[in-house]
């Protein structure tokens, strides 16, 4: 044989080994100790910037290959990272974090989905003529992480104002106390959008009047839930 054609051979093999190990990557996330389905929790590709949400059942799907490295998050609980060994579907499990309270960094860091996941938004795009932009599974997935962006964004606004600093110089808070008070009581978007320090200062502190009127075994949160509301 022609050493030419043993290199096509060669070539031609590496190349469908690769193309074997790329493709979708598929999982279920669910919640540690309960096995509840969690519902939205984020996933994203760190090695090519696809994003993902769980649906109802816990399942997702998102672009990737062997050797990229997944990242799931959830308000509430902790954070996990998946380095992906193969194809095969995983089962993810997520721990909460004890309390509602959304643990985001806020220290100057802008979030702008728009300009860091493009693709969503030209994806969710809806056209007249094209039937794919209004049912295709990808139109529907990426409408729904537009969605969950635009939540994601009302809530940093209110991470940005509400913090445990500013809220524990009012109030006589710490700890386990001042997470379920904030959690108990954290104001809206539209609250926070049209109102000044003032106002939130006298916010919180008619709050915390409510807080301390409560029996000691109402002051706690309670345990977040995993899977969807189901609607009547």
């Amino acid at each position: 044989m022609k050493l030419k054609n043993i290199i096509m051979i060669c070539l031609l093999a590496i190349g469908f080994s690769a193309n074997a190990q790329q493709g979708t990557i598929r999982g279920q996330v669910v919640e540690s100790g309960t096995n509840n389905k969690m519902f939205e929790v984020f996933v994203r590709n760190t090695n090519n910037n696809q994003v993902s949400l769980s649906d109802e059942n816990g399942n997702f799907q998102i672009r990737g290959s062997v050797g990229n490295t997944l990242i799931l998050s959830s308000a509430g609980y902790v954070s996990d990272t998946l380095y992906v060994t193969d194809l095969n579907v995983k089962t993810i499990t997520m721990t909460q974090m004890g309390i509602a309270l959304r643990a985001v960094n806020v220290k100057g860091e802008r979030f702008n989905p728009r300009t860091e996941y493009p693709q969503v938004y030209q994806k969710s795009k809806v056209y007249v003529l094209s039937p794919t932009s209004w049912f295709s599974k990808e139109a529907k997935d990426a409408r729904r992480l537009k969605n969950y962006f635009a939540r994601e964004e009302k809530e940093r606004v209110i991470d940005s104002v509400f913090t445990k600093a500013y809220v524990s110089s009012i109030v006589p808070l710490k700890g386990v106390d001042l997470d379920n008070f904030m959690s108990m009581y954290r104001p809206t978007f539209e609250f926070v959008k049209s109102n000044n320090g003032e106002t939130m200062a006298a916010y919180i502190n008619d709050s915390y009047k409510k807080y301390r009127a409560l029996p000691a075994d109402k002051r706690v949160m309670p345990k977040l839930n995993a899977e969807p509301v189901k609607q009547p």
